[in-house]
């Protein structure tokens, strides 16, 4: 009894020694049996949003420069800076008095122009139609009479310097016709007498559209609806051709203008949506819309100017305003996805992960879809609940055993 008491007590300090080193060698070869820990994720599914993200500016519609055509001075100014008009509202005249008596003269002239054109139709065409029809006669009456007048000498009943005196008679005739048709020509559509008052009529008419076009230059008016943005007119002012007096901004569709790296240039297509925010203020996002991509790229930058629409337009949106913009470019829903840190070579044509099976490393190529933040879209080379190691900060052999030590997914 005493023996078995001495040696229940010895194994008693022995055991706790004996668990130590049993556990010290447990641990040493756990990583050769069952290969070391190592940071790992595991594959899942998850719905993803891929985004291109981009800084650029506000644009709102072409500005436009008003001012004049004519020198003159100013009469009256009934909008202020910072005013709203309509299209056809009046935004300064001028003084216009000389050009209002020129329109006047021209309108006299026309005037003129069309009473001589007028007076050829219903005067001088019928008086040359009847001058006609007299000369007519009168040639019949004096061929009779050149004819009485031959037979008569003929027999010798009158002498010869009658035949001569009805001979003149009988070319007066002659030449009274002709004349008559010429005159009649001359007033028809095609005679040269209507076509110098038609041409009269045509070169009056010219310098009325002239001067009213000059007068219309003393009165200006907004060509679109918009916003007066600038004035640099008083009444009183002489102005001339060539000074800018007022700035427009028209109302229109209000873009925003961004570049785009070029190696993003695949994603971006017309009608994709975005999230706009200013810089003046952050906290408010607004909708936007791709709108147009320049066909060139900036060589210098290596980028592309893309244009977006704002769908709705906030009250603080101004001009030249800093923005950045967040533009969808891909969407998918309960994908299967992977975290971004455990694909090599994510950028390339020829991704790959080193995935866990059998307790061991193996390199395999992955195909890749959408592309979150955190994540990308698996579509081949995994299978939900597959571990991938890590693509940074291990290094790991192919083939190695190795244990997955468990990563947070991001949220």
């Amino acid at each position: 009894m005493v023996l078995r008491s001495i040696l229940h007590q010895r194994w008693l300090k022995i055991a706790p020694v004996l668990l130590l080193v049993a556990a010290g060698v447990a641990y040493l070869a756990a990583p050769i049996l069952l290969g070391q820990r190592a940071r790992a994720f595991q594959v899942g599914r998850s719905d993803l949003l891929q985004t291109v993200v981009a800084s650029g500016r506000v644009e709102t519609p072409a500005r436009v420069d008003i001012g004049v055509q004519v020198t003159g001075r100013v009469l009256a100014v009934p909008v202020k800076e910072g005013q709203n008009v309509k299209a056809g509202d009046l935004l300064f005249e001028l003084e216009s008095s000389d050009e209002r008596a020129a329109v006047a003269l021209a309108e006299a002239a026309v005037q003129q122009a069309e009473v001589k054109l007028k007076q050829i139709r219903e005067l001088s065409a019928p008086l040359a139609e009847q001058n006609l029809v007299q000369a007519q006669a009168n040639l019949a009456n004096v061929e009779k009479q050149y004819a009485r007048t031959r037979d008569l000498v003929a027999q010798g009943f009158v002498g010869k310097a009658q035949l001569d005196d009805a001979q003149r008679s009988l070319d007066v005739a002659h030449s009274q016709l002709k004349t008559a048709q010429f005159q009649l020509k001359s007033t028809r559509p095609a005679g040269s007498d209507f076509q110098i008052a038609q041409t009269a009529l045509q070169q009056a008419q010219a310098n009325l559209a002239q001067a009213q076009a000059k007068l219309g230059h003393t009165r200006v008016y907004a060509v679109a609806d918009g916003t007066l943005i600038s004035r640099d007119i008083e009444r009183g002012d002489t102005v001339q051709p060539g000074k800018i007096l007022m700035m427009l901004s028209p109302v229109g569709v209000m873009q925003l203008v961004v570049q785009i790296d070029e190696k993003n240039l695949r994603f971006i297509h017309l009608g994709q949506a975005a999230q706009a925010v200013t810089d003046a203020y952050p906290g408010q996002k607004f909708p936007a819309q791709v709108a147009y991509i320049n066909p060139g790229i900036d060589a210098q930058r290596g980028s592309v100017n893309v244009k977006l629409n704002v769908l709705k337009v906030p009250p603080f949106l101004s001009q030249d305003m800093t923005v950045s913009v967040e533009i969808e470019v891909g969407r998918s829903q309960n994908a299967l996805s992977l975290n971004v840190e455990a694909v090599h070579d994510l950028t390339t044509l020829q991704p790959w992960v080193m995935v866990i099976a059998d307790g061991k490393a193996h390199k395999r190529p992955v195909g890749i879809g959408i592309r979150g933040d955190q994540s990308v879209e698996i579509t081949s080379g995994l299978q939900a609940g597959d571990w991938v190691l890590s693509a940074t900060g291990l290094t790991v052999s192919e083939g190695q055993r190795v244990r997955p030590q468990v990563s947070r997914a991001p949220s």
